[in-house]
C-alpha cells in the first residue's frame, strides 16, 4: 500500500511558512515597541495572521505592567521583577483592597513620584477571573474572548478597552522608575481591533 504524504507534507509546510512570515513581522516593531499592524499583511492565511497579531498584542499583555494587576492569587505584585505587593495587601471583595487598607489610601488621582506609588482615580486589582499570571498566551487569547471571564465584554469591547481605558493607559505611563509596556496604548488597540476583524484567533 502506498501513503500519500503529499497532504500533511503540504500542510506543514504552510503552518511552517506562516510562522516564518509572523517572526517577520514580529522582528519589524523597534526594541521597546511594538509592529505595525500593516506588517502582518504579507501572512495569507487569515486565521495565521490573526494569530501573529494577538502574539504581538502578547508582548503588552504579558509585561509586568499588566500582569502585576492581573495576577493568579489575591495579592498584586509591583515592580518590573514583578515581586508580591509591600506592604501584603490584599484584592477585597471588590478588587480595591480590604477594609482596613483600601488601594486609594496610597494610590491616589496621579502618579507620586517623590514616593515612586503609581496612581490613578480608580486604581484596583483585575478581578479574579481576569487573572491570567502564569498563564500561556494561548490560554490568555482564551480567556480574554470569554465574556465570563474578561468582565463581560465581547471581543468588539476590547478595542475601547484596551486601546482607551484610562486604567489599562498607566502601563504606558507608568511614572518614574518603571518600565513601560511596550508600543503606545494607541499602537496596542490597533493590533486589538486587527486581531478582533480577522477573527479573533489565538496562537497555539
Amino acid at each position: 500500500m502506498q501513503l500519500n504524504l503529499r497532504v500533511p507534507l503540504f500542510a506543514s509546510i504552510m503552518v511552517l511558512t506562516a510562522s516564518m512570515q509572523a517572526a517577520d513581522a514580529a522582528s519589524d516593531s523597534p526594541p521597546g515597541g511594538l509592529a505595525s499592524v500593516e506588517s502582518f499583511s504579507s501572512i495569507a492565511d487569515t486565521a495565521a495572521r490573526s494569530a501573529a497579531i494577538f502574539t504581538e498584542l502578547g508582548k503588552v499583555l504579558t509585561h509586568p505592567r499588566c500582569l502585576n494587576c492581573h495576577p493568579a492569587g489575591d495579592r498584586p505584585r509591583q515592580g518590573d521583577m514583578a515581586r508580591l505587593h509591600q506592604p501584603p495587601v490584599e484584592r477585597g471583595p471588590d478588587g480595591f483592597g480590604l477594609p482596613a487598607m483600601r488601594c486609594p489610601i496610597c494610590h491616589l488621582q496621579a502618579n507620586f513620584n517623590p514616593a515612586g506609588v503609581p496612581g490613578n482615580p480608580i486604581w484596583h486589582l483585575a478581578p479574579h477571573e481576569m487573572g491570567w499570571e502564569g498563564k500561556t498566551l494561548g490560554e490568555i487569547c482564551a480567556q480574554i474572548k470569554d465574556p465570563a471571564r474578561n468582565g463581560n465584554r465581547s471581543v468588539d469591547a476590547l478595542i475601547e478597552h484596551i486601546g482607551e481605558d484610562r486604567l489599562v493607559g498607566w502601563a504606558w505611563a507608568p511614572g518614574y522608575g518603571r518600565q513601560p509596556a511596550p508600543g503606545t496604548q494607541k499602537q496596542a488597540g490597533a493590533l486589538v481591533e486587527a486581531w478582533v476583524k480577522t477573527g479573533a484567533e489565538c496562537p497555539n
